[in-house]
């Protein structure tokens, strides 16, 4: 028996058990320590598992085998199945037969979400308040949320395929709770956390705008342009090879901004950039936008062949540094 079938069973009052699925699963009633062997082997846990992520639902025998089997149901898989739940009774509710926490339903079972303190019901529970609250209520539930979703649900059990399927829409539900935290953040002025928030987001799924949009936003609120222009950009290029679209107004207009803002100093870098929006202005502005909108340089002071002369040059004294 390795780590992983071990379910630890902790101290729960008056017959409640309380249960974890994300991560490893454990249950915890008592002072005792249960096995996978004590609960009947693995498709005896997956039993419990299933029945723990319908909790308070009734499941058939049919639903229970299907998943169990799939299409490699034995003849007996009936009573194979009445038997595994029997030694799941013998475990969750020693002595008290048919009435524990697992109950039988109409041609099925259930467990009574009475007496089970579940952690996936709990994180449901958090982001649905949040999702109903504002402002630092709001965001101090959904970082209660996230802190209880640090691992995959029923991370251990890799095989089932009824497994992976739950496992990807919880995933779905975690990524949503982390936007939703991410704009929330940003909203409060957090801008550390908005940005560190979007930029998970963005790192599993690159082509998540609502994160991209707290990410550059957040950079430009943190004085940080540059940054801000990189990320555009690297969103830019995500949406147009995955979707031939470019990023919404919103971050335009937050591209316009940071561009404003970098070629407004008096550093070298900011020189280029001027040069750059000079160039851009004369094929009808950045993202459309004219130059006497954009506050780019329209006035004669760089010409278009001295800007092709500072960003050649800019470029060919910033390859030579590299090159040393």
């Amino acid at each position: 028996m390795n780590a992983t079938d071990v379910i630890a069973v902790g101290d729960c009052a008056g017959g409640r058990v309380s249960a974890k699925v994300l991560g490893t699963l454990q249950i915890r009633r008592g002072a005792e320590v249960l096995s996978a062997q004590q609960l009947g082997g693995p498709k005896s846990r997956q039993i419990l598992e299933i029945l723990l992520l319908h909790l308070g639902s009734a499941v058939s025998k049919g639903t229970l085998i299907d998943m169990l089997w799939m299409d490699s149901a034995p003849s007996t898989a009936v009573a194979t199945l009445e038997s595994y739940v029997s030694v799941l009774r013998r475990c969750l509710q020693p002595g008290e037969g048919k009435r524990g926490v697992l109950k039988t339903a109409t041609g099925g079972y259930l467990l009574d979400a009475e007496l089970i303190d579940l952690d996936l019901a709990h994180f449901d529970s958090l982001l649905t308040r949040a999702e109903q609250a504002t402002g630092q209520q709001a965001a101090a539930l959904l970082r209660q949320a996230l802190a209880l979703s640090g691992e995959p649900l029923l991370g251990h059990e890799l095989l089932p395929e009824w497994a992976e399927a739950e496992r990807t829409l919880h995933a779905a539900r975690v990524m949503a709770a982390r936007v939703l935290a991410a704009e929330t953040a940003l909203g409060l002025g957090q801008l550390s956390e908005a940005i560190s928030l979007a930029q998970q987001v963005v790192d599993v799924d690159p082509l998540n705008e609502p994160a991209w949009s707290v990410l550059i936003l957040g950079m430009e609120r943190s004085r940080q342009p540059l940054r801000g222009l990189q990320a555009f950009d690297q969103c830019r290029r995500v949406m147009d090879s995955e979707l031939g679209c470019q990023p919404g107004e919103l971050l335009q207009q937050a591209q316009r901004r940071m561009l404003q803002e970098t070629s407004s100093s008096n550093d070298d870098f900011a020189l280029v950039i001027r040069a750059l929006l000079a160039l851009e202005c004369a094929n009808g502005g950045v993202a459309g936008l004219p130059a006497d909108q954009l506050g780019a340089p329209s006035d004669g002071k760089i010409t278009l062949c001295e800007a092709g002369t500072i960003v050649r040059g800019y470029v060919e004294r910033m390859m030579t540094a590299a090159a040393v």
